[in-house]
């Protein structure tokens, strides 16, 4: 059903009956969290000096702003599907709005705006927001970096005393005249606000902290503004004129083609940004601890409607464009807020400030507001954003789109840089590279990249560089393989095998059987897929048929190579991918290590077999054979020494009750490795944690029972129960049940353990400039494949809290 459609209602369904000797409900109370009240009022501070600066930049009557940020603050808020994510006029529409304003007045830009609103409601309706999101994020990047330069190139001559021009490169042949010919107060003003932008978040000691919740913005304004007015400074103001004659939309006036272009370029980056950066708010709440469950994932969808009708609203009634803005929205997220109450009292607040405050208003120097912008233009120019595309081989995309808005436009850079991102795209789809090379064992042919008909002649060319008779492996390391690659390798094979040679076709995932066409690179486990009880689902073109005398498999065959790899198949007809434990599965597993991996990690090895191991991290966890450390670590040969025992467990020093196994990995680990830190991973499912759980008193004491009495202060410090509540627990939510539960305080108890050993806590205590030991919990949700470390700092409840460990802890 779609979204603008509301389901009818059911009489039987929504009529409410109450109990004969009870009173009817009363009235619902409309509850605000006072975190909520707190955080409209953090963002209403940044959200009224930055309203103005974006319509003076604009060129557009300063109360639009003001418009803009109360109509997308109640109307966007109330409506939109991301509930934290603030909206109002952003800087990524100030390139786009300047430029209707300067080619066709003001009041056909407001309507321009109207339509953008109900092109972004017939979006919304077709529920095609998550096809927005395919846009490359270098476009995204270079646009939003474009539309930063053309901002602070422009504002630059405000800040000097000047008059901005219509395009970059005027403002730029304009510059050195306007440097000679300097406003002194202007350039006072404007410093001033510079100066305390950079400097109010990086204010030390107690102090700063304090006043660092302070908005920079809002202190940065109001600062310039007090210095014009005790100093008695001639420049220009803040001019709002009545509201009485504040100018609305009026109907459209132009080419219509030109209109048009028009409407589809503010839907396009009004709708682009403002989904962009209600992904960009999701992950700041799944960052927060305890939000998670209490704030839902955007619907970006609903978000798409609620910003077109924030944009109808707003354009009829005079206001800016709209979107979400990634600053208010971040602060908001910061600042506590928990609901959308925040986002639509930060609305309200400015429809007083609008009505009530206009005479304090008035005093702001344009010079002030001109740097602010300016400032934010060049945060657009992210260097996060310059290293990430650069990782990703993408920073052409990215530099033709920003050269592209700052020269000619938004809608023509955009332009530019989708068909850039096309020729690179289809660039590296012919990029492949074949390579041949003798060893002592055979021919060894590496095939990377996509292998299409634009790649059969050169890979023509090399086969047949392979001698009669030879032994000869074929490594494809790439995605896909079309019909006329795989049916000139499927010739080569035959043709080659029929001559007395033997041919082995591997690919990243061994023992693959390639089928026409295939693509090679279907499983999402790999590197992992040569582990034995590996079995992730194979589509229908790559899996073997169930019969494999009731059709022509003979390509099929002939493909898989007679010498197989590891995960190979149990038979003709059996699941590929299972196979039955035998003596040869360890040997078939060093073969394809030998095969696959050895050549790529014998140098590093080499090198570490000379200079001996220097781990950085002791790693102490379970036997259980589905906890693979290095997988979930992302660590290779040299970074952890490793422990391993049945229940993660330390036990603790002494006659008594000690182990010397582990007590001694834990010295030669600290003493002689100078390891910096040391791990203590328990895992869901924990066979030691059933045990104990199970265990009564008495019986024999058998090795394993003897052994599981180092868990027996877990267990004690374990409360009681099966509804979780109580005892360690995980971020967001309490364990699952007692099993979980003694999982997560048997960790924290090991972590004492381990403190009590005499090299730990001589470490501990030896401390010193580099920090020292350091200590840490893991737990490692096996269904989940999701790992917690314990936070330092305890729950309100005064209980040990694991917290998620997310993406975005990994990339920051």
């Amino acid at each position: 059903m779609s979204a603008c459609v509301p389901a009818p209602a059911d009489s039987a369904r929504t009529k409410h009956v109450h109990p004969p000797h009870s009173p009817p409900p009363g009235p619902r109370r409309f509850r605000i969290a006072g975190a909520d009240v707190s955080a409209s009022i953090a963002v209403f501070l940044i959200a009224l000096p930055l309203s103005l600066g974006i319509a003076l930049a604009t060129g557009a009557p300063l109360q639009a702003g003001l418009v803009a940020a109360a109509v997308g603050g109640i109307v966007a808020g109330r409506i939109g599907g991301c509930p934290l994510q603030v909206s109002g006029p952003a800087a990524g529409l100030t390139v786009v709005t300047a430029d209707l304003i300067q080619q066709y007045g003001w009041r056909t830009t407001c309507a321009i705006t109207v339509l953008a609103g109900l092109a972004q409601l017939g979006l919304g309706c077709l529920r095609v927001a998550r096809s927005a999101l395919a846009v490359s994020p270098a476009i995204v990047h270079g646009m939003l970096a474009g539309i930063g330069v053309t901002i602070a190139v422009a504002q630059l001559h405000i800040v000097l005393g000047g008059t901005p021009q219509s395009a970059v490169p005027e403002n730029l042949a304009a510059l050195p005249a306007q440097l000679a010919n300097l406003h002194p107060a202007d350039v006072a003003v404007s410093a001033l606000t510079l100066t305390l932008l950079f400097l109010w978040p990086r204010l030390p000691g107690r102090v700063g902290r304090v006043l660092g919740k302070l908005p920079a913005a809002l202190i940065a304004v109001a600062a310039a503004t007090a210095l014009a007015a005790l100093t008695g400074l001639r420049l220009p103001k803040v001019d709002l004129p009545s509201w009485s004659s504040h100018a609305l939309a009026a109907l459209p006036d132009g080419p219509v083609l030109g209109l048009v272009a028009a409407v589809l370029t503010t839907t396009l980056v009004c709708s682009v940004q403002s989904l962009l950066g209600a992904v960009a708010v999701d992950k700041l709440v799944a960052a927060r601890p305890g939000l998670t469950g209490r704030v839902r994932r955007s619907d970006l969808d609903r978000e798409l409607l609620g910003q077109g009708a924030a944009n109808v609203v707003s354009g009829s009634l005079g206001g800016l464009p709209i979107a979400g803005v990634a600053v208010r929205s971040s602060a908001n997220v910061a600042a506590g807020a928990v609901s959308r109450n925040s986002t639509m009292l930060h609305g309200g607040y400015v429809v007083i400030a609008a009505l009530l405050l206009v005479p304090a208003l008035e005093l702001i120097p344009l010079a002030s507001l001109a740097a602010l912008v300016m400032s934010v233009g060049l945060k657009m120019v992210s260097l996060n954003h310059i290293r990430t595309v650069t990782r990703h081989r993408e920073v052409l995309v990215y530099a033709v789109t920003t050269g592209g808005v700052v020269f000619f436009g938004v809608l023509e850079g955009v332009a530019l840089g989708i068909a850039v991102a096309v020729g690179v795209a289809l660039h590296r789809l012919t990029r492949t590279r074949i390579t041949h090379e003798e060893t002592e064992g055979g021919h060894h042919i590496h095939v990377r990249g996509q292998l299409t008909f634009l790649a059969v002649p050169r890979l023509s060319r090399v086969l047949h560089q392979v001698p009669h008779g030879a032994d000869a492996v074929v490594e494809l390391d790439g995605s896909f393989m079309d019909h006329a690659a795989y049916e000139t390798l499927q010739d080569w094979q035959k043709t080659h095998t029929a001559q007395g040679g033997s041919v082995d076709i591997t690919g990243r995932r061994p023992g693959l059987r390639i089928s026409e066409p295939v693509e090679v690179d279907d499983c999402r486990c790999r590197p992992w897929t040569a582990w034995r009880n590996h079995q992730c689902e194979r589509p229908p073109t790559a899996t073997a048929p169930p019969d494999a005398g009731s059709q022509d498999t003979t390509g099929v065959a002939d493909l898989t190579g007679g010498t197989g790899g590891t995960g190979g198949t149990g038979g003709a007809g059996g699941r590929e991918g299972t196979i039955t434990s035998s003596p040869t599965d360890l040997a078939r597993g060093i073969s394809a290590f030998q095969r696959n991996t050895a050549p790529h990690v014998r140098g590093e090895l080499a090198r570490l077999a000379r200079e001996g191991q220097q781990p950085s991290q002791l790693f102490l966890t379970c036997a259980d054979s589905r906890v693979v450390t290095s997988m979930i670590t992302s660590s290779g040969p040299g970074d952890l020494f490793v422990v391993r025992n049945v229940g993660n467990f330390v036990p603790p020093p002494g006659e008594e009750s000690g182990d010397d196994s582990v007590a001694a990995a834990i010295e030669y680990a600290v003493d002689v490795l100078k390891v910096r830190s040391i791990t203590v991973c328990g895992h869901s499912g924990c066979g030691a944690m059933q045990a104990l759980l199970g265990t009564e008193p008495g019986g024999a004491q058998t090795p394993l029972k003897r052994w599981l009495r180092h868990g027996l202060p877990s267990l004690a410090r374990t409360p009681g129960g099966g509804d979780g509540a109580g005892g360690p627990r995980l971020a967001g939510r309490a364990a699952a049940d007692t099993a979980e539960r003694l999982c997560l305080a048997n960790v924290v108890q090991q972590l004492e353990h381990l403190r009590a050993h005499e090299s730990v806590s001589r470490a501990l205590a030896a401390g010193g400039a580099d920090g020292g030991l350091e200590l840490h919990g893991m737990y490692f949700h096996v269904g989940e494949a999701q790992a917690y470390l314990l936070a330092e700092e305890a729950g309100e409840d005064g209980e040990a809290v694991f917290r998620r460990v997310l993406e975005t802890d990994l990339t920051a």
